[in-house]
């Protein structure tokens, strides 16, 4: 396809300032695509996938994600490094200086909405400069029909213009990039920086205000799937941690890789409807849902590839978080509508750079507050710059980046969703065994996938002392038998092989977990203050 097969149907933006008529509505992916390559934006790959470079940043810039401070947002908003406030008059201001650049250009619109659940749906207009990330816009947020176009009415607006840079001084930004969410005029409003995570993160955040306050519905930064016998699992971690590629099971339907609602009725729902995926050292063997997903419509973001187009995903020379992002139906089994039901099971996923947390542990509902309040995974050597050793990394929720309320907020809803339901949660240690990052190796993604599996099917048995042994650190409680994994996997001391370094490391992490949670201690119950480690290392 040409630029010139692009689908004629036009729009005005007079009423956003926009003026000139140079706009393009609602293209097909197709369509998009064959204008990024035209204009040297894109390649495509072998396969006739488009790869782009998104430029001076390749990930989300947390410092430069400001919320502006109102009337609505004044005294619900846990202000601080992560909800930076931000004042309307320079918005406004901000505002005014990205429609006039954008007077400019070439515009490309596409409406679109969140939230697969029709009680919860959300619309949403989303202006690009870039064809390249309105054809993200088509992958990640939900396609309305031709007759839900027909009467479309936005109520959020996502206006995005890389090509934008903010003057610090006169604008009032850290630097060049923002990101700015407006709850009052209901705009996420995003400059200078490519990256198309933003766009899709913004909503999010959106939506993590307004649900709660709002919808008394719980926002989560997790992915879902459910089983044959319509039992839904949920699975929170950090990027990295395996919530896309442990979601994605040929025996179970996907809901979605990263943002959900759970409802007051026991449902789930997706809020998109794509998929945005890390391919570092993707493999069609170990990840064949998501390789084979890699197809025309598909955005590969930051990958190297060869001199025959073909990708090379070990290649982490322009970043580690080399990404893809593609429509839910270019995975086969999916539930449709996006929507499930009797949620029997939660994994929270890290990925432990220590090497001393358990492959798999139930938690007690105490416990499993605490653990959704740290959000712990752990940076290891080379993902950051600075970082050689690993490092503990907590996120509140984990997901708190996404969160505009106190973190508290969120953990007392999953609390009493988890007590009324009486749902299983488990903690999954995606990241080390036999000794930290350097020493040990990754957890085998079988073995990882085998207790899932385990844990699903009610495999894993009863809670008693006979079938579980209390960590004597961490105090959650680990199955002795798992079919599939062997024994000695199951007990992360075991694989050590060295009891006191095993231990010195374990108090270490715990020690740090006591650390973060002291910002928390004084808005935390005893209740959920009893659920963290108790033994103070030596």
């Amino acid at each position: 396809m040409t630029a010139s097969d692009q689908n004629t149907k036009t729009i005005s933006l007079k009423d956003y300032g926009i003026t000139h008529e140079n706009i393009a509505y609602q293209l097909s992916p197709a369509a998009l695509q064959a204008i990024t390559v035209e204009n040297k934006m894109g390649v495509e790959t072998a396969n006739g996938t488009l790869a782009v470079n998104t430029g001076e940043f390749t990930g989300r810039s947390p410092m430069d994600r400001f919320i502006v401070e109102d009337s609505n947002t004044k005294d619900k908003v846990w202000w601080g490094n992560i909800n930076i406030p931000f004042p309307a008059d320079k918005f406004d201001a901000l505002h005014k200086k990205v429609i006039s650049y954008l007077n400019d250009k070439k515009i490309f619109v596409r409406d679109s909405y969140a939230c697969a659940d029709p009680e919860y749906k959300l619309n949403i207009r989303v202006i690009n400069e870039y064809p390249w990330s309105n054809m993200f816009a088509y992958n990640m947020f939900l396609r309305p029909t031709e007759t839900e176009l027909e009467d479309f009415t936005p109520e959020w607006t996502v206006i995005n213009a890389p090509g934008f840079m903010a003057n610090p001084i006169q604008d009032g930004t850290r630097q060049h990039n923002f990101a700015i969410l407006n709850f009052t005029k209901k705009i996420a409003l995003i400059g200078g920086t490519g990256y198309t995570g933003e766009i899709k993160k913004g909503i999010f955040s959106a939506l993590n205000f307004i649900l709660p306050v709002e919808k008394n519905t719980l926002p989560m930064h997790c992915s879902s799937n459910v089983g044959r016998e319509g039992d839904t699992a949920i699975f929170f971690g950090l990027s990295g941690t395996g919530k896309t590629t442990l979601s994605t099971d040929p025996n179970r339907e996907l809901i979605g890789d990263d943002e959900h609602g759970w409802t007051n009725k026991n449902t789930v729902f997706n809020f998109e409807g794509g998929c945005y995926a890390k391919v570092i050292n993707l493999s069609e063997e170990q990840e064949p849902e998501i390789y084979g997903a890699i197809k025309p419509g598909a955005i590969l973001e930051n990958v190297v590839l060869d001199n025959k187009n073909n990708v090379d995903f070990a290649d982490t020379s322009i970043t580690q978080n080399t990404r893809v992002s593609y429509p839910i139906y270019h995975i086969e089994n999916i539930r449709q509508p996006s929507i499930g039901k009797n949620v029997k099971n939660i994994f929270f996923l890290t990925a432990d750079a220590f090497g001393v947390l358990p492959p798999i542990s139930k938690l007690t509902p105490s416990q499993a507050a605490y653990h959704f309040i740290s959000g712990y995974t752990a940076k290891v050597a080379g993902t950051e710059a600075g970082v050689i050793e690993p490092q503990p990394s907590f996120s509140a929720c984990f997901g708190a980046p996404f969160m505009p309320l106190h973190p508290t907020k969120y953990a007392e809803m999953l609390s009493k969703k988890m007590k009324e339901t009486g749902v299983d949660v488990w903690l999954v240690n995606t990241g080390w065994t036999g000794g930290p990052y350097g020493v040990g190796t990754r957890m085998k993604l079988k073995y990882t996938r085998a207790m899932i599996s385990a844990a699903l099917n009610g495999d894993l048995g009863l809670y008693s002392y006979n079938n579980y042994h209390i960590h004597s650190v961490f105090g959650v409680a680990q199955p002795r038998k798992c079919p599939g994994v062997p024994t000695d996997v199951l007990s992360p001391r075991t694989t050590w092989n060295d009891d006191q370094k095993y231990y010195s490391t374990a108090f270490k992490l715990t020690n740090a977990f006591r650390e973060n949670f002291k910002k928390f201690e004084s808005y935390a119950s005893e209740e959920i203050r009893r659920g963290g480690p108790q033994r103070y290392g030596f």
